[in-house]
């Protein structure tokens, strides 16, 4: 069989999409644009209310802003590049670009993977520690856990894009994702990719049980706090704030355990694209909703904002 060079950048990988399987493929653009705006907006606001409302400098909101800027930047990375090449009818995409756009994916992926684990410990101080609060959340530790998430997401996915683009590809580079991800490249090489398969399971289920462990271990002790509070205008606060955040969990680590955990068997190209789609267009636009719509604080931060940037009151002559 005929290999194809890797190291030459200038040929191109094909991306076959969702929308090019699609049945109502106009339907599926628009419900994908409709989705990409709103994410932008969605994030957009929220990272404008926590950075320009102080009542919000406080770490669970500084955290939450890291949240939103990372689901602005994931989206990013891959929907207006999948809405131009089906405008376009132009889908390919070359060896730079799709190293590029792995690389960015699994960067952002992993920080979201890690910032989801200090916020379950951000709410685990809260409401067990609330005294201390100040003390275990103070500025330098929430720009170290901060700086970590993206540390290791960045060697993580330095290290899996460098070893995954290093091997030859065949003549037929039709790439049946939505973007370009380890499994459905590793399908393409005509090389011997088990051993690393293997570590790319080992890499996600290390990732992913690591910090979900710390996640159910944070939870189990908010709930056995929530569970003795006697106010229960307490409980009802301290379990409104938990749901949004273990609705976004559920989400995030649904689709990634999907994707990354569960054996090639149980993977096929359509299942695997609406699973990209989910994580990459859907969780990203829901995210900041799903954080704002049942908080006070933020709904009443953004009609502030909203107020003094969007619609200035004028003072009556």
């Amino acid at each position: 069989m005929e290999l194809w060079n890797s190291s030459t950048w200038g040929s191109s990988f094909i991306l076959v999409g969702i929308l090019n399987d699609s049945g109502a493929p106009d339907l599926l653009c628009a419900m994908i644009t409709f989705l990409y705006m709103l994410a932008l907006t969605s994030n957009g606001l929220l990272l404008l209310v926590i950075t320009t409302d102080v009542r919000l400098q406080v770490p669970m909101y500084f955290l939450l802003g890291q949240l939103s800027l990372v689901d602005l930047l994931f989206t990013s990375v891959v929907t207006p590049k999948t809405l131009l090449d089906y405008l376009r009818r132009e889908n390919s995409i070359s060896f730079g670009g799709c190293a590029l756009q792995m690389f960015l994916a699994l960067m952002l992926g992993s920080a979201e993977d890690l910032l989801l684990a200090f916020m379950a410990y951000d709410r685990y101080v809260a409401i067990c520690h609330p005294l201390n609060y100040m003390i275990f959340m103070r500025p330098r530790v929430c720009w170290l856990t901060v700086a970590t998430s993206w540390i290791l997401a960045c060697l993580t996915a330095l290290g899996h894009t460098m070893y995954t683009m290093h091997f030859p590809f065949c003549m037929s580079l039709e790439i049946r994702h939505l973007l370009c991800e380890i499994p459905p490249l590793l399908k393409l090489a005509c090389a011997d990719t088990s051993r690393y398969l293997l570590l790319v399971y080992v890499t996600g289920v290390t990732f992913l049980l690591l910090p979900l462990s710390a996640i159910v271990a944070s939870y189990t002790l908010i709930l056995s706090t929530v569970l003795h509070m006697p106010s229960n205008e307490g409980k009802k606060k301290a379990l409104v704030t938990c749901s949004s955040h273990l609705t976004v969990v559920g989400m995030f680590y649904g689709a990634a355990t999907f994707m990354y955990v569960l054996p090639s068997s149980f993977h096929s190209p359509k299942q695997d694209n609406i699973i990209s789609v989910f994580y990459t267009i859907v969780t990203p636009a829901l995210n900041p909703l799903i954080y704002s719509l049942r908080n006070k604080e933020v709904m009443g931060a953004l009609r502030r904002v909203l107020g003094k940037y969007v619609l200035p009151v004028h003072p009556t002559q």
